[in-house]
Protein backbone atom coordinates (compact mmCIF):
# COMPACT_ATOMS: atom_id res chain seq x y z
CA UNK A 1 0.00 0.00 0.00
CA UNK A 2 1.63 2.74 -0.85
CA UNK A 3 0.13 6.50 1.28
CA UNK A 4 1.29 9.87 2.47
CA UNK A 5 2.80 9.66 5.46
CA UNK A 6 -0.17 10.00 7.18
CA UNK A 7 -0.30 9.09 11.01
CA UNK A 8 -3.91 7.42 9.76
CA UNK A 9 -1.72 4.74 8.38
CA UNK A 10 0.62 3.54 10.84
CA UNK A 11 -1.19 0.05 11.82
CA UNK A 12 -1.06 -0.99 7.98
CA UNK A 13 2.19 -3.06 8.39
CA UNK A 14 0.62 -4.54 11.77
CA UNK A 15 -2.35 -5.73 9.63
CA UNK A 16 0.05 -7.72 7.45
CA UNK A 17 0.44 -4.83 4.61
CA UNK A 18 3.52 -3.57 3.11
CA UNK A 19 3.57 -0.03 3.18
CA UNK A 20 5.33 2.36 1.41
CA UNK A 21 5.12 6.08 2.27
CA UNK A 22 6.00 9.22 0.27
CA UNK A 23 6.22 11.91 2.29
CA UNK A 24 4.74 15.01 0.48
CA UNK A 25 5.70 18.00 2.85
CA UNK A 26 8.43 19.99 1.67
CA UNK A 27 9.03 17.47 -1.05
CA UNK A 28 10.75 18.63 -3.94
CA UNK A 29 8.34 15.92 -6.14
CA UNK A 30 5.04 17.52 -5.94
CA UNK A 31 1.81 15.27 -5.17
CA UNK A 32 0.29 15.21 -8.77
CA UNK A 33 3.53 14.20 -9.69
CA UNK A 34 4.70 11.37 -6.81
CA UNK A 35 0.98 10.15 -6.44
CA UNK A 36 -1.43 10.81 -9.75
CA UNK A 37 -3.96 8.44 -10.05
CA UNK A 38 -4.43 9.24 -6.19
CA UNK A 39 -4.55 12.99 -6.99
CA UNK A 40 -6.88 12.69 -9.63
CA UNK A 41 -9.37 10.70 -7.76
CA UNK A 42 -8.99 12.68 -4.66
CA UNK A 43 -9.77 15.97 -6.91
CA UNK A 44 -12.76 14.13 -8.91
CA UNK A 45 -14.08 13.79 -5.70
CA UNK A 46 -13.75 17.03 -4.27
CA UNK A 47 -15.14 18.44 -7.68
CA UNK A 48 -18.31 16.26 -8.14
CA UNK A 49 -19.21 16.74 -4.41
CA UNK A 50 -19.19 20.70 -4.65
CA UNK A 51 -20.92 20.46 -8.23
CA UNK A 52 -23.50 18.04 -7.80
CA UNK A 53 -24.14 17.98 -3.40
CA UNK A 54 -22.93 22.28 -3.82
CA UNK A 55 -21.39 21.45 -0.60
CA UNK A 56 -23.97 19.93 1.02
CA UNK A 57 -22.41 16.98 2.49
CA UNK A 58 -23.17 14.80 5.31
CA UNK A 59 -20.42 13.39 7.28
CA UNK A 60 -23.22 10.50 8.39
CA UNK A 61 -23.81 9.82 4.68
CA UNK A 62 -19.98 9.55 3.06
CA UNK A 63 -20.25 5.47 2.14
CA UNK A 64 -23.25 6.50 0.23
CA UNK A 65 -21.64 9.44 -1.26
CA UNK A 66 -18.23 7.53 -2.18
CA UNK A 67 -20.85 4.70 -3.24
CA UNK A 68 -22.27 6.82 -6.22
CA UNK A 69 -19.20 8.04 -7.46
CA UNK A 70 -17.11 4.92 -7.53
CA UNK A 71 -20.53 3.57 -9.99
CA UNK A 72 -19.91 6.91 -12.15
CA UNK A 73 -15.61 6.74 -12.20
CA UNK A 74 -15.92 2.86 -12.88
CA UNK A 75 -18.30 3.99 -15.85
CA UNK A 76 -16.99 7.28 -17.22
CA UNK A 77 -14.87 5.53 -20.21
CA UNK A 78 -17.60 2.72 -20.96
CA UNK A 79 -17.95 2.28 -24.20
CA UNK A 80 -21.91 1.44 -24.25
CA UNK A 81 -23.42 4.44 -22.25
CA UNK A 82 -26.81 2.99 -22.39
CA UNK A 83 -25.49 -0.09 -20.09
CA UNK A 84 -25.37 2.75 -17.65
CA UNK A 85 -29.16 3.24 -16.89
CA UNK A 86 -29.80 -1.03 -17.38
CA UNK A 87 -27.07 -1.51 -14.63
CA UNK A 88 -28.44 0.79 -12.09
CA UNK A 89 -32.04 -0.45 -13.09
CA UNK A 90 -30.05 -3.44 -12.31
CA UNK A 91 -28.96 -2.81 -8.95
CA UNK A 92 -31.94 -1.59 -7.95
CA UNK A 93 -33.67 -5.01 -8.67
CA UNK A 94 -31.42 -6.95 -6.54
CA UNK A 95 -31.15 -4.24 -3.29
CA UNK A 96 -33.59 -4.43 -0.42
CA UNK A 97 -36.05 -1.97 -0.02
CA UNK A 98 -34.79 0.91 2.00
CA UNK A 99 -37.37 2.37 4.20
CA UNK A 100 -37.79 6.37 4.43
CA UNK A 101 -37.10 6.11 7.90
CA UNK A 102 -33.53 3.49 7.06
CA UNK A 103 -33.07 6.34 4.58
CA UNK A 104 -32.83 9.30 6.79
CA UNK A 105 -32.00 7.83 9.97
CA UNK A 106 -29.68 4.33 9.22
CA UNK A 107 -29.62 2.01 11.97
CA UNK A 108 -26.49 1.50 13.46
CA UNK A 109 -24.16 -1.37 12.15
CA UNK A 110 -22.14 -3.11 15.34
CA UNK A 111 -18.61 -2.35 15.55
CA UNK A 112 -16.46 -4.02 13.47
CA UNK A 113 -13.56 -6.41 15.86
Amino acid sequence: VHTDGSAAYRNLEREGYVHRKSVMLGSPTAAHAAMPGVHRVAALIHRWLLGTHQGAVQPSKLDSYLDEFVFRFNRRKSSSRGMLFYRLLEQAVVTTPMTYQNLVNPPKSPPRS
